[in-house]
C-alpha cells in the first residue's frame, strides 16, 4: 500500500512538472483517484519540501513553484512494459495499466531533454489510435484483467467459456492476447494438449468467458512460439473457410464506392480485379462470399446499386428473397 501511495506521489508530481497547473479535478481523473485522495497527496507533497502552489479563483490550480523539477524517473518493469501500449489508452485501461501507462510515460517525458519533451507531447497532441470500428460499442470484458495476468505469469486459467453450442469448462494455457477491430481475444492452448507442435491452439473471444481464474499451476511455454505469426496465418484460415463460394456481380457506380465499405478486404480485392465500366457505367466484378444464406443477406446491402449474376442458385436465392419483401411491403402495414 506504501509503495501504491509513493507510485502515486511521484505520478502526482510529474503531472504538474510536465502539464503546469492543474485542478484537483483534473488530477484525480489522471490519476483514477477521488478530488479527497488528491488533497491528501498535495499535502503529503508539501510536507516532503516540494514546492506546490495552490492558486485561486476560476483559473487557479495546483503548480510547482517555478523552476523546480524532479529527477526521480526510474522506470519499474511493469511501467517499462506498458510502454508498448502508448498510444492506447483505451486497451491499457482495460488491460489495468491505465495508470501504469500514464506514469511510464510522465517518468519518460520529464527524463527528456526540453526540445524532445515538447516534441513528444506535439505528437500525442497530433496523433490517436483509435482501435474499435465504427459504430460499435465496446464489448464488456469482466475477466481481461485476470486473463492478462494470466498471460504475463504464464499461469494456467481455468475457464467457463460460451460457445455457440453452450457452454463448456476449459483449462487453458494462455498465450497472447490479441486486439483486433476492437474486440479482444485470448490466444491459448488447452492444458493437456500438444501446445509445441501449434496444432492444439485455439482463438477465445474474451467477452465469451463467463468464469477465469488463474490457477496456482503454472506452465511451460512452447519454444518459438510467435504470437504474430500464428495470427496472421489463423486470420488466413478463416477468411478461407468463410469465402466459399464466389458471386458475379454488376455494380452501379455507387455500388463500387459501397463494396469496400460493406466488404471490407474482399471487396476491395473484388474491385482491383474487375474490368472496365460498360456505356451505362456499370461493371462486373468476382466477389469472395459466404456460404449462400449469408451471402443473400450480405449482397442486399448493397440495395439497388447491384444484381448478382451468378451463380444460379445465390441469383434465385436472391430473387425470392426480394419477392418476399415486395409482398410484405405492397401489402401495406398490419
Amino acid at each position: 500500500m506504501a509503495a501504491m501511495r509513493a507510485d502515486r506521489l511521484l505520478s502526482l508530481l510529474l503531472l504538474l512538472q510536465n502539464r503546469g497547473r492543474m485542478t484537483a479535478p483534473q488530477l484525480a481523473a489522471e490519476l483514477e483517484v477521488s478530488v479527497r485522495t488528491v488533497y491528501r497527496d498535495i499535502e503529503a507533497l508539501g510536507a516532503a519540501g516540494v514546492p506546490v502552489c495552490a492558486d485561486r479563483g476560476p483559473a487557479g490550480g495546483y503548480r510547482l513553484l517555478d523552476g523546480y523539477r524532479t529527477r526521480l524517473t526510474g522506470l519499474t518493469d511493469a511501467e517499462a512494459g506498458s510502454l508498448f501500449l502508448a498510444g492506447m489508452p483505451g486497451p491499457a485501461r482495460e488491460l489495468g495499466l491505465g495508470a501504469v501507462l500514464t506514469t511510464a510515460q510522465l517518468k519518460l517525458r520529464a527524463a527528456l531533454p526540453a526540445e524532445l519533451g515538447e516534441q513528444a507531447a506535439r505528437v500525442q497532441e497530433r496523433f490517436h489510435l483509435d482501435a474499435p470500428a465504427w459504430f460499435r460499442d465496446a464489448e464488456p470484458v469482466p475477466h481481461l484483467a485476470v486473463v492478462a495476468r494470466a498471460v504475463w505469469e504464464q499461469r494456467v486459467l481455468r475457464t467457463r467459456y460460451r460457445r455457440w453450442r453452450g457452454e463448456v469448462r476449459r483449462e487453458l494455457r494462455p498465450l497472447g492476447l490479441v486486439l483486433k477491430g476492437g474486440i479482444w481475444y485470448l490466444v491459448a492452448a488447452a492444458d493437456g494438449s500438444t501446445a509445441e507442435t501449434g496444432a492444439a491452439v485455439r482463438t477465445y473471444r474474451v467477452s465469451r468467458f463467463l468464469e477465469a481464474e488463474a490457477a496456482d499451476g503454472g506452465f511451460e511455454r512452447p519454444a518459438g512460439f510467435d504470437l504474430a505469426a500464428y495470427w496472421t496465418e489463423s486470420s488466413r484460415r478463416l477468411e478461407e473457410a468463410l469465402h466459399r463460394g464466389t458471386a458475379r456481380l454488376r455494380l452501379s457506380p455507387r455500388g463500387r464506392k459501397l463494396l469496400p465499405m460493406l466488404f471490407g478486404a474482399a471487396g476491395a480485392r473484388a474491385l482491383e480485379a474487375a474490368g472496365p465500366p460498360g456505356g451505362d457505367g456499370w461493371a462486373e466484378v468476382e466477389l469472395a462470399v459466404e456460404s449462400e444464406a449469408v451471402a443473400v443477406g450480405d449482397l442486399l446491402r448493397l440495395g439497388t446499386e447491384a444484381e448478382v449474376l451468378g451463380p444460379d442458385g445465390l441469383r434465385r436465392a436472391v430473387a425470392e428473397a426480394v419477392a418476399v419483401l415486395a409482398r410484405r411491403y405492397a401489402a401495406g402495414p398490419p
